[in-house]
């Protein structure tokens, strides 16, 4: 059974770049508490969509929690500079390092939260062993690298199997779901064991951004 208190984490790449200010302090006032940061290199996932300029910008005008999701390949390469432009938590993928543990650590040492983020295609246990060094689990609920696609069903069972080894381990990591999440799933992936729920279209494509966040957030109660 699900103990731990839902966080909704809208992704940016949803937003209206030209009021990204206006919808970020929307967010703030309706208490939504993580911004999901999507950054892309063009070559692990076929789109490019921002960097660190914009991170570090962005990290001026708010406090809300930045988890930056790294879809680029050799994260080792950047993850100081992304530490230093707000990164409050950084995710890493498992496909796209050659070690995927010395990356985690490595963010550890820079003092920010590391994760480990899966594809629709990988299975669970090629995380298993990293489970110990995490604070965070993601499970893409889409193929990464576009926003807007249907929820893939397949993401429930990795949440639940994710959940169980959390419990068998005695472990505390969060449990995060990316990809067609809204009002009408939130419940099902929330009692599957997921904790942190990433919105893009569903929430910062809405014209009514805090009443879309509300929707969600009183769909799991």
């Amino acid at each position: 059974m699900q103990t731990k208190p839902l966080l909704l984490a809208p992704s940016l790449l949803a937003v209206d770049f030209s009021a990204i200010g206006e919808k970020i302090e929307i967010l703030e006032k309706a208490s939504v508490p993580w911004l999901h940061l999507d950054v892309m290199d063009g070559a692990f996932v076929p789109n490019i969509s921002f960097g660190q300029p914009l991170i570090k910008s962005l990290r001026k005008k708010t406090d809300m929690f930045f988890d930056v999701h790294l879809m680029i390949n050799e994260p080792c390469r950047y993850l100081e500079s992304f530490k230093d432009a707000g990164a409050d938590l950084i995710c890493i993928h498992v496909e796209a390092t050659k070690d995927a543990e010395a990356d985690l650590k490595a963010i550890k040492a820079l003092g920010a939260r590391c994760g480990v983020a899966i594809k629709p295609a990988t299975p669970v246990s090629a995380i298993k062993h990293l489970l110990p060094l995490l604070d965070l689990a993601l499970v893409m609920s889409v193929e990464p690298g576009f926003g807007g696609q249907k929820f893939m069903p397949v993401a429930v069972d990795k949440i639940k199997e994710l959940a169980a080894l959390r419990d068998d381990m005695g472990l505390d990591f969060h449990i995060e779901v990316d990809g067609g999440i809204g009002a009408d799933n939130a419940r099902l992936v929330y009692e599957a064991g997921a904790d942190v729920l990433v919105a893009g279209s569903s929430v910062l494509g809405k014209e009514d951004i805090a009443a879309a966040a509300a929707a969600i957030t009183e769909s799991v109660k």
